[in-house]
């Protein structure tokens, strides 16, 4: 009963879907990869990319590896980042904005998926090289990694957060 709830709790998202075939001496033999992302959009995330013969055994795969590799993303106000980042991983380039409140996420697939299992509810993305769903979201999550939270700076300045947060008024 206690492992179902824990379950509910993350949103699932398929990104991709591929078909490998390998060419043996009786036919063809078909077997599928699925790209997953996993958040408690609360500020966790895991992704993974497994293998399988039959779909749902591949989904199903990805789901319980992206479980198990779930990390923290700081986010601003709960609903978006702290600053403008970029992030590459191979020939995937992602720029991601920090967007005011009513925005919406303004992003394509991959990234999509990321922002709405983390729980970022307004950012601005936008893709540039390649459009390979892995190298995508790789790229996507290191952007996310590299943003400093006021809660660090202040801790490496030995200041308060209210000294380096700027007033708006």
């Amino acid at each position: 009963m206690e492992k179902n709830e824990k379950n509910n709790e993350y949103l699932e998202k398929l990104v991709h879907i591929n078909r490998i075939t390998k060419v043996v001496k009786g036919g063809r033999r078909f077997g599928f990869s699925a790209l997953v992302v996993v958040g408690n959009q609360n500020g966790k995330i895991g992704i993974a990319h497994a293998k399988a013969k039959q779909v749902p055994d591949a989904i199903k795969k990805a789901n319980e590896l992206a479980r198990r590799k779930l990390i923290h993303i700081p986010l601003r106000e709960g609903r978006t980042i702290h600053h403008d980042i970029f992030g590459k991983d191979g020939a995937g380039k992602i720029k991601l904005r920090a967007a005011p409140k009513g925005t919406g996420i303004i992003a394509g697939g991959p990234v999509r998926a990321v922002c709405e299992v983390l729980g970022i509810k307004d950012i601005v993305a936008k893709s540039l090289g390649t459009a390979n769903p892995h190298n995508v979201i790789r790229a996507c999550i290191k952007a996310l990694l590299k943003q400093n939270s006021p809660k660090n700076i202040s801790m490496l300045r030995n200041k308060k957060i209210s000294e380096i947060i700027e007033k708006r008024g």
